[in-house]
């Protein structure tokens, strides 16, 4: 049987396998029928196409806890013919539901579109967001009002950005003088804060004379810096062109930090900027000279003045300490961080790593035996440098059936759960937060181990976030489907913990997640990556969608994995910087650094987003490991040095036991957890829903 032939009858296997899983996890604990789940599903998407079809498909769904979400539904297509009344009517049946709070908000917006005003007042409620808040000044002006700037316009004023459905009021604002010239600067300061050039631009129109022509010099020197500081010598020395001057040096820096190198030397003769100016300016080079590896980096940045100093510029110089391995300068940097900065176990880890290298190694292993107890990727590398059990103490969560069962007497929780099982995450995510709005730790602890037991993992995932929490490992680090990821991840030749963890840190088990950059999915994946991965590997390609789907992702996610580590000699750790800033970036760093040992290599990566995620995703490898086996490959075998090809764990590969530090287990733990010990070796637990 070829390749593609035989990963197509596994998928097939998969598929079977995986669908019954989460089918089971869909239903268990069912309070509703599978048959009104299925009519419910049938219904929602006749009323989404409007009209009153979906009634027929709902004649046993009286009952159900989402009828509601129908009505809204068809009401929310018809909304361009509708009048007041079949929206009025929905809004007094329901008026405390999410989907009449919704069908509010569309309704007014409609409303506005048609300029019936009398209506819009009449059903208007604030708190709806700026477009209807901007809706009702429009609404007042229309009726002949006047705007006040204190009661009408200050919040919305205080905001880098609007909608554009405030541009007819603030219009109107500024014919009636309400947008003076101390008002508007105020505003272009902070849109020139939060980097939104288009406000400063529009705002900036408005200033009188020059004034304006300084605005849009700011405005220009947001949206294209290199432009600015060409044009920046012939404008006059004036503190808002300093301004202008000041904001394009710090970006062209991050861009390019040698041609910011030659402005500064250019403007700073010609500008009388203040102190605070300078500072922002030689802090901004002094960090980009090191993000982009200029050998004069270190130096920059042990000369900034202390008011010059931000906390990114004394990590930097630790970073290039510890790329050029001058284990003195790593010490000195370290110690010229803040306090709060020093107890952050990487810089712990760094502090222990230069005292070795110098030969202090009894100062070395103090600083490593306290930080071998932190489940953490320093913490781990510090076990396995002192060769000792790495330091994880799991609590569980005892059962309460008396105080479960009230809690699902809580409607908006039912909802939630319902809205979960037939597939409309993002409203059950909604419904979650409304029912739980104000509730104490302990009933959020139990409504999170439920939506745990139902096979809902993410909202366990971000309950259990902070303090003690951390240690709630089995619903934090949920073995869903793992006779189905495991065996794809097996037949990817990758490690099932790794591939485990990279889904944990993409989407945390949020099945409809999607980024900014349109990644999609559990293991979030581009549409366009996929899809070649899927021609690749001879898997059928169903469009993008498809990608919201567990098992689609997983078989191509798994798949991406090993195309990455193939390209990287295996290394998880590589694969996992190239999965988050893309193989050609990984490429370039390797190119500069690519003699470092792996721990240096990660703390000299220039985007901070993807050294805090290869240190989340190889931490979260162990824990998975853990999870699966109950003991775990060292972290320090994962990181293999650059050049070297790695070897998935087998049974031959040396593991690393799990113990509760003395120091945590003596810690008071929460009311409502007990301690636990660590799954047995060889016996994974399981985590299906019961």
């Amino acid at each position: 049987m070829s390749l593609p032939a035989m990963l197509r009858h596994s998928t097939r296997a998969f598929l079977a396998l995986a669908a019954g899983l989460l089918l089971a996890g869909a239903v268990h604990g069912a309070e509703a029928t599978d048959t009104q789940r299925a009519a419910f599903k049938q219904a929602y998407a006749a009323a989404r196409q409007g009209g009153d079809g979906w009634r027929a498909l709902a004649g046993t769904l009286a009952d159900y806890p989402l009828y509601p979400y129908l009505e809204a539904a068809a009401l929310t297509h018809d909304l361009r013919q509708l009048d007041r009344a079949p929206v009025e009517a929905y809004l007094k049946r329901y008026p405390d539901l999410i989907p009449a709070s919704d069908l509010r908000r569309d309704y007014l917006l409609e409303l506005v579109r048609r300029k019936d005003w009398a209506t819009f007042q009449s059903l208007y409620r604030p708190s709806l967001g700026d477009a209807l808040t901007c809706g009702a000044l429009q609404a007042q002006l229309a009726q002949g009002g006047q705007l006040d700037f204190e009661r009408d316009l200050a919040a919305l004023w205080s905001k880098p950005n609007l909608p554009g459905a405030c541009d007819s009021v603030l219009t109107a604002a500024r014919e009636q003088g309400l947008l003076t010239t101390p008002r508007l600067w105020d505003r272009i300061d902070r849109a020139a804060d939060a980097n939104q050039q288009g406000t400063v631009a529009a705002l900036a129109a408005w200033l009188p004379g020059e004034e304006a022509q300084a605005g849009q010099r700011i405005a220009l020197a947001l949206r294209d810096p290199a432009g600015a500081v060409a044009k920046a010598g012939t404008w006059p020395d004036t503190p808002r062109n300093r301004q202008a001057a000041m904001l394009a040096l710090e970006r062209l820096a991050r861009r390019q930090s040698i041609a910011a190198d030659s402005a500064w030397e250019q403007l700073r003769g010609h500008f009388a900027f203040t102190p605070e100016q300078q500072h922002r300016v030689l802090s901004a080079l002094a960090l980009f000279h090191a993000t982009d590896f200029d050998d004069s980096a270190l130096q920059r940045l042990a000369a900034l003045p202390a008011a010059a100093q931000t906390d990114a510029t004394r990590e930097w110089r630790v970073r290039v300490a510890l790329a050029e391995q001058k284990w003195p300068a790593v010490l000195a940097a370290i110690d010229a961080m803040t306090p709060e900065q020093k107890q952050d176990g990487e810089w712990r880890w760094f502090r222990a790593r230069a005292l070795s290298a110098l030969g202090r190694d009894a100062e070395a292993r103090r600083l490593l035996t306290a930080l071998a107890e932190e489940p953490t990727f320093f913490g781990f590398l510090a076990a396995d440098r002192l060769d000792v059990p790495y330091g994880i103490c799991p609590l569980s969560l005892p059962t309460d059936k008396q105080r479960e069962q009230a809690l699902l007497a809580n409607r908006g929780l039912q909802r939630a759960f319902e809205l979960y099982a037939v597939d409309l995450p993002r409203q059950a995510r909604r419904e979650w937060s409304q029912a739980l709005d104000g509730a104490d730790p302990a009933t959020l602890k139990l409504a999170a181990d439920l939506a745990y037991r139902r096979g809902w993992y993410d909202r366990a995932v971000f309950t259990f976030n902070k303090g003690d929490a951390l240690r709630y490992y089995e619903q934090r680090f949920p073995l869903a489907s793992q006779d189905g990821l495991v065996p794809q991840a097996a037949e990817a030749g990758i490690d099932p913990s790794w591939a485990y963890a990279i889904l944990r840190a993409e989407s945390a088990w949020m099945s409809d997640a999607r980024s900014g950059a349109n990644a999609r999915g559990l293991m979030q994946l581009l549409p366009d990556t996929a899809a070649l991965v899927a021609r690749r590997n001879g898997i059928a390609w169903t469009g993008p969608e498809s990608l919201y789907d567990p098992i689609t992702n997983i078989i191509l996610g798994t798949r991406y994995l090993a195309q990455m580590a193939a390209r990287f000699n295996g290394a998880p750790w590589l694969a996992s910087a190239a999965y988050n800033a893309g193989p050609s970036r990984v490429d370039q760093w390797l190119a500069a650094r690519g003699s470092l040992p792996p721990d240096l290599f990660v703390a000299s990566m220039p985007f901070k987003e993807t050294r805090e995620y290869v240190a989340r995703v190889m931490s979260f490898a162990v824990i998975y490991d853990w999870r699966l086996n109950g003991t775990a490959t060292p972290l320090s075998t994962r990181l293999t040095a650059i050049g070297e090809t790695y070897q998935i764990p087998d049974s031959r590969t040396p593991r690393r036991p799990v113990t509760c530090p003395a120091s945590t287990a003596a810690a008071p733990a929460p009311a409502d957890a007990t301690t636990t010990a660590a799954p047995p070796a060889n016996d994974a637990p399981t985590n299906s829903p019961q």
